[in-house]
């Protein structure tokens, strides 16, 4: 058993989520028990990656491309193991953006990714990374993730970003809205 509501991801978009001509950026901190080599792996080689997130393929190096399974696409722009990896992310109608993955010390991921849209893309995405990053934890520690545990976890986090989208500047009734979108889609088992 995992306890989600506990192990909830660091949000640092509070001073970070500033309106700018490319979007808002989102900044989410992780620790992970496992050294930088083993998370690195974890997020780059399709093997290990499809057993905790999605199935990927594509032309996997520094220029090429990926495409997750019924997901997102994009370019590969940085590949440099074990500490950096930027990507554009194209996903369904939304405008491209950008996702930066950075690992350092002893092992904190830092994710960065600029969304370009509403407080309802800004907070489904800070959700969706939560949930991966969650995901990633519960894979590098050996244990199956539990589905209601998930909910639950989803729930919290996104009334988290609701608060974080209220002290970046979003009228409060917009931020409610945001959370009660992104509930119906990732905790619609969660009251």
């Amino acid at each position: 058993m995992i306890d989600a509501i506990e192990s909830t991801t660091s949000i640092f978009a509070t001073d970070d989520a500033r309106r700018s001509l490319s979007g808002r950026s989102l900044l989410l901190r992780r620790r992970y028990a496992a050294p930088i080599e083993e998370v690195w792996s974890a997020i780059t080689e399709p093997h290990r990656l499809e057993r905790w997130f999605l199935e990927v393929g594509g032309d996997l190096r520094p220029g090429g491309w990926y495409r997750l399974k019924d997901n997102a696409r994009g370019e590969i722009l940085r590949w440099e193991p074990p500490r950096l990896l930027t990507v554009t992310w194209e996903f369904g109608f939304h405008p491209a953006s950008r996702v930066e993955i950075r690992l350092s010390g002893a092992t904190t991921l830092e994710l960065r990714h600029v969304v370009r849209g509403d407080a309802d893309d800004l907070a489904g995405a800070g959700v969706g990374w939560d949930l991966v990053l969650l995901a990633l934890d519960v894979y590098l520690r050996g244990a199956d993730p539990v589905d209601h545990e998930s909910q639950l976890f989803a729930a919290h986090s996104s009334r988290a970003w609701g608060a974080t989208l209220e002290a970046a500047g979003t009228p409060p009734a917009e931020a409610a809205r945001a959370v009660r979108r992104v509930n119906r889609f990732y905790a619609p088992d969660v009251t």
